[in-house]
C-alpha cells in the first residue's frame, strides 16, 4: 500500500490554487484535479509520489504531459493542488522553498 492510499480514505475535499489553475488552465487544472483524486493511473507517468512531510502536509507528486504536478494532503485531510510545473528544475526550486510552501499551505 503507497503512503497516499493510506491517506485517500480520509480525504473530505480538495482545493485547487489559483497557481495550480495559471499553471495548467482552469479545465485542465480540473479535469487533472479529479483524475488525481480519483487515482486515474490513465496518461499519468508517475502519480501519488511522497516527496515529504512539511508542516504536517504530505507532499505528493504526479507527473502528466511532462508536467510535474504538487499537491498535498494537509492535517485536515484536505487534498490541495498546488502548482504544475513544465520544468523539473523549477519544480525542485519550488520545493526547495519551505517559506513559500507553508505559506500556500497555511491559506487553505
Amino acid at each position: 500500500m503507497s503512503h497516499y492510499e493510506t491517506l485517500i480514505n480520509s480525504i473530505n475535499g480538495y482545493a485547487i490554487t489559483k497557481h495550480f489553475k495559471r499553471d495548467l488552465g482552469l479545465a485542465k487544472a480540473t479535469a487533472v484535479a479529479l483524475d488525481i483524486l480519483d487515482s486515474n493511473h490513465t496518461g499519468f507517468e508517475e502519480l501519488h509520489k511522497f516527496e515529504e512531510k512539511v508542516e504536517g502536509c504530505h507532499i505528493f507528486r504526479a507527473k502528466i504531459d511532462g508536467i510535474h504536478i504538487v499537491y498535498a494532503v494537509t492535517p485536515e485531510h484536505k487534498l490541495v493542488f498546488l502548482r504544475g510545473f513544465k520544468n523539473f528544475k523549477e519544480y525542485e526550486k519550488f520545493l526547495s522553498n519551505k517559506k513559500k510552501l507553508k505559506e500556500m499551505l497555511s491559506n487553505h
